[in-house]
């Protein structure tokens, strides 16, 4: 597996694998939060990220991440492909190529939690409220 660069024509297939991720990792979100997000996601966020993905050997994306900076804005993953080393890749490719060293994670996503201090990241704040301040605690995180 290869990690490539982002090209626009991608979105839509990534707006797909990001709600495929969401549905199986974020069950404190509602159907009436997911179709909040989605446009946000695909106007507003894609585009104002340095992002980075891969494919299966089909060409289809398997996961994509998003750098802001030096923080890690999204990380997501189609349910079939979790588990089999695609984080972690993409991850590592964001710390080594686009310097990436903090990254904020839902509270009530415990799976991502365990990822990041996998990873190395420690948990150095939290928010009881996310950016758009929503009910959903964040925990602000760094590369130890």
């Amino acid at each position: 597996m290869m990690v490539e660069n982002v090209l626009a024509e991608y979105y839509p297939e990534m707006l797909e694998v990001w709600e495929n991720s969401v549905r199986a990792t974020h069950d404190f979100l509602s159907d009436e939060d997911i179709d909040f997000f989605k446009p946000i996601i695909i106007e507003q966020a894609f585009p104002a990220v340095i992002m980075r993905c891969v494919k299966d050997n089909t060409g289809a994306i398997l996961g994509f991440i998003g750098v802001h900076d030096t923080k890690v804005e999204m990380l997501f993953l189609l349910a079939q492909a979790r588990r089999k080393g695609i984080g972690t890749l993409l991850l590592n490719d964001a710390i080594d190529t686009l310097g990436a060293v903090s990254v904020d994670v839902n509270e009530q996503n415990p799976q991502a939690v365990s990822f990041y201090q996998s990873m190395g990241f420690e948990c150095v704040s939290r928010s009881p409220v996310d950016d758009m301040g929503k009910p959903f605690p964040i925990l602000h995180m760094r590369l130890g």
